[in-house]
């Protein structure tokens, strides 16, 4: 007769991301993982795989929990070109909130996706998505008039994309706050 787990899966699977996102892949040990998540080894290779897979499962649901809501938010009726503004301010503005972590999926690109192709195609999903929403956002403000017939929506959606990780990662700074106001406010000019 199989045993019934004596610990909860999701809540491991929020813990572990919580960790990595804290820590990164390769400063988080198994060691790390075990006591972060209140459950014995074995029960975590047979739950999770190795620590590559509950990273993966954990980026996942980072995916998960953040890519929906701010898809949703490009992609509200109305004016479009608002929302594009909100977002990238809202980025700029939190850039250097909980502890400097970063967002999780820009914090794998740099850690992992130059030698881990499939850590790098989920991560790059997740980019891809956030461009095609700027992209469909963008081509929405255009039609309605909200941004000049001669500007290229896919393009604009790609440099904010860009702009959107690069605040990410100069937020983590001591004093990447000025700078990614700065950065924010230009960027948005083009958008005029």
């Amino acid at each position: 007769m199989a045993r019934t787990k004596e610990f909860d899966p999701d809540a491991a699977l929020q813990s572990a991301l919580e960790l990595f996102w804290r820590r990164g892949y390769e400063a988080t040990s198994m060691a790390d993982l075990v006591e972060g998540l209140g459950i014995a080894r074995a029960s975590l290779y047979a739950t999770f795989g190795s620590k590559r897979e509950l990273y993966l499962r954990a980026l996942e649901r980072y995916v998960e929990q953040h890519d929906p809501a701010l898809l949703a938010e490009l992609s509200q009726p109305g004016p479009a070109l608002p929302a594009v503004r909100a977002l990238v301010r809202r980025y700029a503005d939190t850039a250097g909130e909980e502890g400097r972590r970063g967002c999780f999926v820009t914090n794998t690109v740099i850690e992992l996706a130059a030698h881990d192709p499939g850590v790098e195609r989920k991560a790059a999903a997740s980019l891809g998505s956030l461009e095609l929403a700027l992209t469909g956002a963008l081509m929405r403000a255009q039609a309605q008039g909200e941004l000049s017939p001669g500007r290229e929506p896919r393009a604009l959606a790609r440099m904010l994309v860009v702009l959107l990780q690069g605040i990410r990662v100069v937020g983590k700074t001591v004093d990447g706050g000025p700078r990614v106001l700065d950065a924010a406010e230009q960027a948005l000019a083009l958008l005029d």
